[in-house]
């Protein structure tokens, strides 16, 4: 009786949120397929891969693999928000300035588009300054990880020019996050639903209509290790929000200290993550997700392929 219980309660929560995303010049499905946002990285010091693809040329030779492996979408990224990084506090404290993460987006975005104009971008930012500049030079998604609270222009800038956004929630700044006192489960939970419709708000007060926006709940940003795992199993309640939801849980620290036992009693290193990010991702996909965002896009797209099967025939 109680495991029979217990599986009514992780069908009701695997119900994915179908639906439409609108961007600026197009429409995707969500919800009947998983899509698969590939990630590069054009810094010099993100955790999973910092400094591999900070020329533009190696960047956009990435996206391009990561596009022929099967990504729907490339999300770019150019100032690091690992633990630890001076992000999303005034401008005279950032590491990365506006102006240096604009030069080292605009070229991959330039090259991208004329090697697959086809292509969707998502741009992970939080600037507004930098948004109005990539959303001109043909970007389609605003990539907010900090859900709208970073910058307070930001929110302008995405009505105005009708992009797709995703939310993500973030405890505190990455500076902070070590020293953040612990949560338990419940009061993790609302802080994290709290939060994204704080976020979802912001965004409907300053023009942008719900169809736009996806929500992110921000596994690793503010989290503590074990709490990842506490807002994993409860992913599927944040669908009480009426919005699709994206999960980033490839290579994340929280994946790498649960393996601590097979790597001589230390978190096993970035490289030594990709099978439990697969295992994480399809855990994400089973509970409501309809975008993953990950690293290695060709498992990644295989995996979700079994996952919306599973779905499909439940």
């Amino acid at each position: 009786m109680n495991i029979e219980r217990q599986g009514s309660v992780a069908m009701a929560h695997s119900i994915r949120t179908i639906g439409k995303w609108r961007l600026r010049s197009r429409t995707l499905d969500l919800g009947r397929r998983t899509l698969v946002m590939g990630v590069v990285n054009i810094t010099p010091d993100s955790f999973s891969d910092g400094g591999a693809f900070l020329d533009p040329q190696r960047a956009v030779a990435h996206a391009v693999r990561l596009l022929d492996e099967g990504a729907d979408l490339i999300d770019l990224g150019a100032e690091s928000t690992r633990p630890g990084a001076k992000a999303g506090g005034p401008p005279e404290r950032v590491a990365v300035s506006a102006e240096e993460e604009q030069a080292r987006l605009l070229p991959v975005i330039e090259g991208i588009a004329q090697a697959r104009p086809e292509a969707i971008l998502s741009i992970d930012t939080y600037k507004a300054a930098t948004a109005r500049l990539v959303l001109e030079a043909g970007a389609e998604i605003v990539n907010d990880v900090s859900g709208f609270s970073w910058d307070p222009g930001l929110a302008s800038v995405c009505a105005e020019f009708g992009c797709g956004v995703v939310l993500m929630h973030t405890r505190g700044r990455p500076e902070e996050w070590r020293d953040q006192a612990p949560l338990g489960p419940e009061a993790l939970l609302e802080t994290v639903r709290t939060g994204l419709a704080n976020s979802l708000a912001a965004a409907n007060a300053a023009g942008i209509a719900s169809e736009f926006i996806v929500l992110d709940p921000g596994y690793g940003f503010g989290k503590r290790f074990d709490d990842n795992y506490t807002l994993l199993a409860h992913q599927g309640e944040l669908h009480s929000l009426g919005r699709p939801l994206l999960a980033g849980v490839s290579r994340k620290s929280f994946l790498g200290r649960t393996l601590a036992s097979l790597h001589g009693g230390k978190s096993a290193p970035v490289e030594m993550r990709e099978t439990a990010s697969i295992a994480a991702m399809v855990a994400a996909i089973l509970l409501g997700a309809s975008i993953v965002r990950v690293h290695n896009v060709r498992p990644a797209v295989e995996a979700a392929r079994i996952a919306d099967a599973v779905l499909a025939a439940g």
